[in-house]
């Protein structure tokens, strides 16, 4: 039998699902998800973003993008002040909005710390891999 090798796709994803646990535990009193919150940070550093460049920027369909910013909208957290149906959006980030943004950023940050605390080679190698992120396809929505 040959000895099979610790497998680092699989302890990634490990790691992920524990973080993005306490992420999500993190958020919820914020009314946020883990994808409301990219959402919101995509809109507040690129506000009048369009449905398509957000979708495109999230890996979702546009469809779900207009589902989730009207949630979004009906919580109080966007302005989609477009004019007609047809028209470019406007969409941006309300007070409510940038607010809960700051405090859910908070937050990441807290966790960042734990985990630089709790696993600080962890921590490095996945900051020093950031930028080669930027070269993977977008996620796939399910």
């Amino acid at each position: 039998m040959t000895e099979r090798r610790p497998s680092p796709v699989v302890a990634m994803i490990a790691a992920a699902g524990s973080w993005e646990a306490r992420l999500t535990a993190a958020l919820r009193d914020l009314g946020l998800t883990t994808r409301r919150l990219g959402l919101l940070a995509h809109l507040d550093a690129l506000p009048d973003l369009s449905f398509s460049e957000l979708a495109r920027r999230t890996g979702i369909t546009v469809q779900s993008a207009h589902t989730a910013v009207r949630q979004l909208a009906t919580d109080g957290l966007v302005d989609d002040a477009t004019a007609h149906a047809g028209a470019r959006s406007t969409l941006r980030l309300t007070d409510r909005g940038r607010a809960v943004l700051a405090a859910a950023q908070e937050r990441v940050a807290a966790l960042d710390a734990t985990l630089a605390a709790e696993q600080p080679a962890l921590a490095t190698a996945l900051v020093e891999l950031r930028p080669q992120m930027a070269d993977l396809p977008p996620p796939v929505e399910h």
